[in-house]
């Protein structure tokens, strides 16, 4: 009986591995996967898809909140910048309407006083000429002693010796003062030319072509008081050499500095009343160190000729 059984056993274990053998591979497939599960298991720790997206997705967004604040701060100093340039553009276009005023306002009394010559017939009220003219010389005076006092006619020389940098302190303070000081400056001429001719007139009236003359004289003194100023505008303008530095003495003072054997691409511009700048290339010789050039050739154009910011290319 137990060796029936025994047998029996032993014939269902063959039937059921033929069949593990006769089954589709899919089946097969599924079973050593069940079975390796366990196995597989133990390797989660390892293995985090999940962990890193997420890591990714963390560095992305840091690295995009950094591009963003870096965008921000372009964007801001790229409004300051237009700000200040704005700045500087109505500084130079207001003494440029400061001094084209005074030209229109010459050039009508020059037409008056033309008309009163030729046509011979006006008459003058010499006490109302008077009182007018001299209150405007007061007034005139006035302003003149305030903008003075506010740096309008600032120009020292920094204790410079060469005569080649008196022309450095010429412009310092706000251009618009200084425009506003020579606008006040003519305004003041004409009216020292009114009171003289009143003058002439309140005591000589026979001599009332006095008027006009004095009208001529000094319109010719008011134009030659602004020209200096219409100069300047159009040199900012134009980006020119500023005044008072010679492209000459500025190549031999870099020459001059120890190490030096040539100079090149030599370029200085205006950018307003006060801020000039320059940019150069200068040839050193072989063992000349070129940061103590750099620095010597830096510190002797700032302080000669007190450029506001030097660009040097030292090349061997």
């Amino acid at each position: 009986m137990e060796f029936s059984t025994d047998s029996e056993k032993h014939l269902m274990e063959t039937h059921l591995e033929a069949l593990r053998w006769t089954s589709p591979p899919e089946d097969r497939r599924s079973d050593s996967l069940s079975e390796s599960s366990e196995d597989g298991s133990s390797m989660d720790g390892l293995w985090q898809p999940d962990r890193l997206c997420q890591e990714t997705d963390s560095m992305s967004a840091a690295e995009s909140d950094h591009r963003r604040l870096a965008r921000r701060k372009l964007f801001m100093a790229c409004a300051v910048s237009l700000v200040f340039m704005t700045g500087e553009v109505i500084e130079i276009l207001g003494m440029l309407l400061s001094v084209g005023s005074i030209w229109a306002v010459t050039a009508a009394l020059v037409i008056t006083a033309i008309q009163r010559i030729t046509d011979g017939d006006y008459d003058i009220d010499s006490q109302i000429m008077l009182l007018t003219s001299g209150c405007a010389v007061g007034a005139n005076v006035l302003m003149v002693l305030i903008l003075h006092q506010s740096g309008a006619s600032h120009g020292h020389s920094h204790s410079f010796p060469s005569s080649q940098r008196q022309g450095h302190g010429r412009n310092h303070g706000n251009g618009s003062v200084k425009a506003a000081f020579i606008h006040v400056v003519g305004d003041l001429v004409q009216s020292v030319g009114v009171l003289l001719a009143a003058t002439i007139i309140h005591f000589w009236p026979e001599y009332k072509a006095a008027d006009p003359i004095c009208t001529f004289l000094f319109s010719v003194l008011v134009l030659g008081t602004t020209l200096p100023v219409t100069k300047d505008v159009f040199r900012i303008l134009m980006e020119g050499v500023p005044q008072g530095v010679p492209f000459s003495t500025v190549r031999e003072l870099l020459l001059s500095v120890r190490g030096v054997v040539g100079v090149h691409s030599l370029h200085m511009w205006s950018l307003n009343m006060t801020h000039s700048l320059l940019s150069v290339h200068v040839a050193t010789e072989e063992d000349a160190d070129s940061q103590i050039v750099l620095r010597k050739a830096t510190k002797l154009l700032r302080s000669e000729f007190g450029f506001s910011s030097v660009t040097i290319q030292v090349e061997r």
